[in-house]
């Protein structure tokens, strides 16, 4: 049984839009994740002895955690499949023609994306020009 959504990369270019999530966004990694660490958290993705967290910054900061990193993340709105293939190349290709680092987390129904949020706004128009 094929996953739900999207499969047809010029149908989910053709409706794709962008959508911001409130806050600004940082990556931590930690071999024991705390309840608050896991409370806060928007993503986490088990990487051997270590958890890395994307989670707000001022979560971060309230649980000592070092913030090297201020990011914005932005949904794209189209329901693509877990089967997709080419979204995240044809994204990637956007926003690398603006010099622009992103860093992808799919979710089982969107794609998401976290960008400088000095950047935040160069993004959405490059991805949705």
């Amino acid at each position: 049984m094929a996953a739900p959504g999207e499969t047809d990369l010029d149908a989910m270019l053709a409706t794709l839009a962008v959508q911001r999530r409130p806050g600004v966004f940082t990556y931590i990694a930690v071999e024991v994740p705390t309840p608050g660490l896991i409370a806060s958290a928007h993503a986490m993705v088990k990487e051997g002895p270590l958890t890395t967290i994307v989670l707000p910054v001022e979560a971060a900061e309230r649980a000592g955690q070092l913030v090297t990193v201020r990011l914005a993340w932005l949904t794209l709105t189209v329901q693509s499949s877990l089967e997709a293939v080419g979204l995240t190349a044809a994204i990637s290709e956007r926003l690398t023609r603006e010099n622009i680092a992103c860093n992808v987390l799919a979710g089982y129904h969107h794609d998401h994306l976290l960008v400088p949020v000095e950047r935040v706004d160069d993004a959405v128009s490059a991805l949705t020009a």
